[in-house]
C-alpha cells in the first residue's frame, strides 16, 4: 500500500472472480465520489454498489483505514496497470512532521551528466533506469511483433512487456522520491530551477524533449517527478523550498557576475576573474543567490538562511 499526498493507493485481491470495468473501451480508471462505494466495519472489503456489477471486493494491503474518518475519504478511484488494479483512496488530510533545523541551504540544478549538482559542489548519478532496461523492453517487443494478432499468446506478451514498463516507471518514482525526502531533510533552505514560466527562455521540459537526441534522456532523468515532490516534502517538513526563473543561470559567472556566452556542449566554466567550476555547480550557485536575493533571505556565517 502506498502513500502519496493525500491518497492511498490499496492493491485487490481477487476471491474467484474478474474485475470487469463497463466503461469506454481501454479505460485504465474508474472514479467514484461520494456515493457509489461503500466500506466494511473492519475496512477490508469495499463494495460498489453501482451497476457495473463489481461487487465485493477484499482490500490487501497493510496501511491502516480506520486512521481517517469516512467523510475524509473524498475520491475512490479503481486504477488499472499492467500488473493489477488498483483502489486509490484521495483523503483530505494535512500532513505535518517536525524536524530539527539544520542550519543548511542549497541550490539544485538537473541535468543529464548528473541528476542533479548542488550548490557545495555534491553531484548525484544520474541512474538512467530506461536506459539500462533498453536491451530487454527490445527483446520483449520484438516478441510482441512476432505472435499473431488477436492470439492468447500476443495478449500474454503485450502483459509482460507491460510490466517491464511499469517496473522502470516505478524505478524512476522510488529514485526521485527518496532523493527529494533527503533533499529537504538534509536542508533548511532549498532552491531549485522551476520548470515552465511565461516567458519562452525559461525551462520548459515540455519543450525541451523536442530535441530528438536529447528527448529520451530528459525522459528517462524525470525531473518533473523530483521537482514536485520536492515543493511536497517542504510542506510536509515545514523546509523552505522555492524556485527561480532559469534565465542566464549557466551564463553568468557565480564569482564575479559576468555573463560568459558557452554553448550547451560546454561542460566547464571558465571566467576572466579565475573562476573555474563545473558548468552545472555555477548554475546551482546561481540559482541559491538569485533565490535568496528575491525571497530577501539572507545567509549568516553558519550557512543558514533568515528573513
Amino acid at each position: 500500500m502506498q502513500l502519496k499526498d493525500s491518497s492511498i493507493t490499496v492493491k485487490l485481491k481477487y476471491q474467484g472472480k474478474k474485475v470487469i470495468l463497463n466503461s469506454k473501451k481501454n479505460n485504465r480508471s474508474v472514479e467514484y465520489k461520494a456515493c457509489g462505494w461503500k466500506l466494511s466495519e473492519n475496512r477490508k472489503y469495499i463494495t460498489f454498489t453501482d451497476k457495473c456489477g463489481i461487487g465485493e471486493i477484499k482490500l490487501k494491503g497493510t496501511y491502516d483505514l480506520h486512521y481517517y474518518q469516512l467523510d475524509q475519504i473524498k475520491r475512490v478511484r479503481i486504477v488499472r496497470r499492467a500488473d493489477n488494479y488498483y483502489i486509490q483512496f484521495c483523503i483530505d488530510a494535512k500532513r505535518y512532521i517536525d524536524t530539527e533545523p539544520t542550519g543548511k541551504t542549497i541550490g539544485i540544478d538537473v541535468g543529464l551528466n548528473y541528476f542533479y549538482t548542488d550548490s557545495q559542489g555534491n553531484q548525484v548519478e544520474n541512474p538512467r533506469y530506461l536506459r539500462k532496461s533498453e536491451k530487454a523492453l527490445k527483446r520483449l517487443q520484438r516478441k510482441v511483433s512476432r505472435k499473431k494478432k488477436g492470439s492468447n499468446n500476443r495478449k500474454k506478451a503485450c502483459r509482460r512487456l507491460g510490466r517491464k514498463h511499469l517496473k522502470v516507471s516505478r524505478q524512476r518514482k522510488d529514485h526521485a522520491v527518496k532523493l527529494a525526502r533527503c533533499v529537504v531533510m538534509s536542508n533548511d533552505f532549498v532552491a531549485y530551477v522551476r520548470e515552465a514560466c511565461a516567458k519562452r527562455i525559461d525551462l520548459k521540459i515540455k519543450n525541451m524533449v523536442k530535441n530528438s537526441k536529447l528527448a529520451l534522456g530528459i525522459h528517462d532523468a524525470s525531473w518533473s517527478i523530483f521537482i514536485n515532490w520536492l515543493s511536497y516534502f517542504g510542506s510536509v517538513f515545514g523546509k523552505v523550498v522555492k524556485s527561480v526563473a532559469p534565465n542566464y543561470t549557466s551564463q553568468d559567472c557565480s564569482s564575479c557576475g559576468a555573463r560568459v556566452r558557452k554553448l550547451l556542449s560546454v561542460r566547464t566554466h571558465v571566467c576572466t576573474c579565475g573562476c573555474v567550476l563545473d558548468r552545472d555547480e555555477n548554475a546551482a550557485k546561481n540559482i541559491l543567490a538569485k533565490v535568496l536575493k528575491e525571497t530577501g533571505y539572507l545567509v549568516n556565517t553558519a550557512g543558514s538562511a533568515e528573513i
